[in-house]
């Protein structure tokens, strides 16, 4: 049994490790390859925790004791909520768990009062673009960019994604 919850401080050295797991699944795709070992660290997610803008998926197995498989951290970006990184260890991949992290996400945002989540994808991965498509998120088209989304979109571009590629998806609540 999985719960979504607030991380708590001790949770936070076990991220890294989740992000890191789930890259593996673009090992097979070249144009990540010199990608894969990058992961958040600690001190980044201290700043979401303290923001109150982290939470994680759980191992509610007493065996696992309540350990993170998951994690999903936001921001506010130009005033609007944005899904900064969301992440699934493989070992608990396709259990809906991505889904309900992006669902906590949108409950923040809305009762928040923000209109709109938004985030950054790769268009043509599946279980990127595709995949944020089938939870109502919709690409927004590079004119309507705000200014802290084309910052976003230069990050990932200088820290080696292809600017073909990328896409800002918005989802409105």
């Amino acid at each position: 049994m999985i719960t979504i919850r607030p991380a708590h401080d001790e949770d936070l050295p076990h991220l890294p490790d989740i992000e890191r797991a789930a890259a593996t699944l673009f090992a097979s795709i070249e144009r990540f390859q010199d990608l894969l070992a990058d992961a958040i660290p600690v001190e980044e997610h201290r700043a979401y925790l303290a923001a109150g803008r982290l939470w994680v998926a759980a191992d509610a197995d007493p065996s696992a004791g309540g350990r993170p498989v998951g994690f999903a951290a936001a921001s506010v970006v130009d005033g609007g909520a944005h899904l900064d990184e969301v992440d699934v260890h493989p070992e608990y991949g396709r259990r809906g768990i991505g889904r309900a992290l992006i669902e906590q996400v949108c409950d923040w945002a809305r009762e928040a009062g923000y209109p709109a989540v938004t985030l950054t994808t790769e268009r043509d991965i599946p279980w990127n673009a595709p995949y944020y498509a089938r939870l109502g998120f919709e690409i927004v088209p590079e004119g309507e960019w705000s200014p802290g989304q084309r910052v976003i979109i230069a990050e990932e571009i200088a820290g080696g994604l292809d600017a073909t590629t990328r896409v800002v998806m918005r989802r409105m609540l």
